[in-house]
Parts: C-alpha cells; structure tokens; sequence
C-alpha cells in the first residue's frame, strides 16, 4: 500500500509542471519565427537525436494521432526536411530520415534554443543561482530514470 503523498511533494510537483511547460513553451516559440508549428519542430529534432523512425513511431513518440504525424510528415517533406525510404527489414513500411537540409534547419533550431536559455541563465540569474539549477537538474533527472524507485 503507498503513503499518501505530502503536501510539499505535491506543491513541488505542480510547480516543476508549470515550469517546465513555461520553459517549453517559450522555446518551442523560437520555431515560430520561422514559420514551422511546435510539432513539426519536435518531429524534426527528434529526427535529428534519434534518427530515422517509421510515422507510427513517430507519432507515438510525440503523443499524436497517425493523421497529425501524416500532416506534420507532409509539411516537413514540402519543405525539403524529409525523405522516406522503404524500411529494410519490412517492405510495407517507410523510414523517415531527415535531409540535408533538415539537419541544417534542426541544428540551426537546436542551437537557437540552446543560445536563448545560456542568454536567460547568464543574465537573470548569479552564479550560485545557476548552480543550484544544476543541481536541482541532477536531481530532476533522477527522478527521469527508469529505474526510479518512484515508478511502480
């Protein structure tokens, strides 16, 4: 039987929500500026870290239904960040992989957001700030493991 969950615990759970959604949000702004959605920003730097995936992997891995991954699929293929090619270990499936210029654009994507949050820590917090976000990343991170006693 679990322990009912303290107030503290619960209070710092919403409140790494509301921050992590507002960190999110305001990076995934940055793909606005050049006109690709947030989505089609997440399919491309996932691409470009993970490799490439079949569609329903794909959408599965963004929490999307087939017909969004489709439609995000066809905007990034317009736009020349896509290719597809027959998957080698099954033939009625189709690998997506990422395009030369797709590489550019996502490490381009990549690095803007990477510039904007050193730019936020450099200049809105001290050093023993900026330290004490490592650590609380540390300990986020943790949590994120697999093996977390947290999981059940």
């Amino acid at each position: 039987m679990a322990l009912p969950v303290s107030r503290s615990a619960a209070t710092t759970a919403r409140e790494v929500k509301v921050v992590y959604s507002r960190l999110r949000r305001r990076t995934y702004a940055l793909a606005l500026s050049d006109d690709l959605s947030g989505s089609q920003a997440a399919v491309l730097t996932r691409l470009h870290k993970e490799g490439p995936s079949s569609a329903s992997a794909l959408a599965s891995a963004e929490a999307i239904s087939h017909q969004a991954i489709g439609a995000i699929l066809a905007v990034l293929e317009k736009r020349g960040f896509i290719q597809r090619s027959p998957d080698p270990t099954d033939g009625r499936r189709q690998l997506i992989s990422l395009t030369d210029a797709g590489v550019a654009h996502a490490e381009n994507h990549i690095g803007a957001r990477e510039e904007w949050l050193s730019r936020a820590l450099q200049d809105g917090l001290i050093e023993d700030e900026r330290r004490a976000v490592r650590h609380a990343m540390a300990l986020l991170n943790r949590l994120a493991e697999p093996d977390s006693a947290t999981t059940d």
